[in-house]
């Protein structure tokens, strides 16, 4: 048997009744016919999803396994089912969406402070999903990134507002032997492993192996991945060099450092759905992404100290 979204609905169901007879009644079918579709579930499943008693049901270890799953897909299908119907017409909710970034975190925090409006929050990596969600009514405004280059392009029904270019930098242990350098050539990264977030949609990485390929050598990458914990961990212990946002934080371990002659540059961008909750505050929206950047550079003491040196704010690309 082929397990379908039904069954995972039946599961559900028992779980949320905690037996067999109200969970019949709250789908509407008979207790034996219930009982059976659950043991052709099991059976496709290979493992028993309920303990029965007379008490009723509970999960087994791996019922709870197989429910956190059937709940999480349940939800998913339901949103793409359901799209922006449940918040058509409203002005009180903003759905906002980015990678993590503090711009989308101090973006969110100043959204918060606004009355009478609630906001959720959706993380994704790629821009150019978020983009998409945007244009499909999914979400009502989003932090993206793009590249100088390889520019995100703007459909009609999706206003956007350039919020600052800034470079990129490397991330790498404190013990790395150029660690002791203000600035870093990329040339003399060529020796080392490198762990890069994989492609975005929009030109990463592609543009760190371009910029590579300019002054000689291709970066040399066996780790590839988008959870910022690991890569802190394989840079500080020496394992990887990681390009990375000049906002990133330094941390134990390991430290930022920029990239002499900037070879690399990103955008950060706030967008908006131009019939959206926010369509009236994408002056304001802009600013408060804005305000989180500056904030962020004031923070980081390396992007700072890289800022003064060079004398002026970067270009708008």
């Amino acid at each position: 048997m082929q397990v379908e979204l039904r069954h995972l609905r039946v599961i559900c169901a028992i779980a949320d009744a905690g037996s067999l007879s109200r969970a019949a009644n709250a789908v509407g079918v008979s207790q034996p016919a219930l009982t059976a579709q659950l043991q052709r579930v099991e059976g496709a499943l290979s493992g028993q999803i309920f303990r029965r008693s007379r008490l009723g049901v509970t999960p087994t270890p791996f019922g709870q396994f197989v429910l956190a799953r059937a709940r999480s897909i349940l939800l998913a299908v339901d949103e793409l089912v359901s799209g922006a119907g449940a918040y058509d017409g409203r002005t009180d909710v903003a759905r906002i969406g980015g990678y993590v970034t503090p711009v989308l975190s101090g973006l969110v925090t100043r959204l918060f402070s606004v009355p009478d409006l609630s906001v959720t929050l959706h993380t994704e990596y790629s821009p150019r999903l978020l983009l998409d969600l945007l244009a499909s009514r999914r979400l009502d405004a989003a932090t993206l990134v793009d590249y100088p280059g390889n520019e995100l392009p703007a459909p009609p029904s999706v206003g956007m507002r350039l919020i600052a270019t800034e470079p990129v930098f490397v991330l790498m242990s404190s013990d790395h032997p150029l660690a002791g350098r203000e600035e870093v050539d990329l040339a003399d990264l060529a020796g080392d492993d490198w762990v890069i977030s994989p492609p975005d949609g929009v030109g990463w990485p592609e543009c760190v192996y371009s910029a590579c390929r300019q002054v000689g050598f291709t970066p040399r990458v066996p780790h590839s991945m988008t959870e910022q914990a690991m890569i802190r961990q394989l840079v500080a212990g020496g394992h990887a060099i990681s390009p990375c946002q000049a906002t990133v934080q330094d941390g134990p371990g390991i430290i930022v450092r920029p990239l002499a002659g900037t070879p690399l540059w990103l955008r950060h961008l706030v967008a908006w759905r131009r019939d959206g909750p926010l369509a009236a505050r994408a002056e304001e929206l802009a600013e408060f992404a804005a305000q989180a950047h500056r904030e962020a550079i004031a923070d980081r003491p390396h992007y700072a100290a890289w800022m003064a040196r060079h004398g002026a704010t970067p270009p708008a690309g």
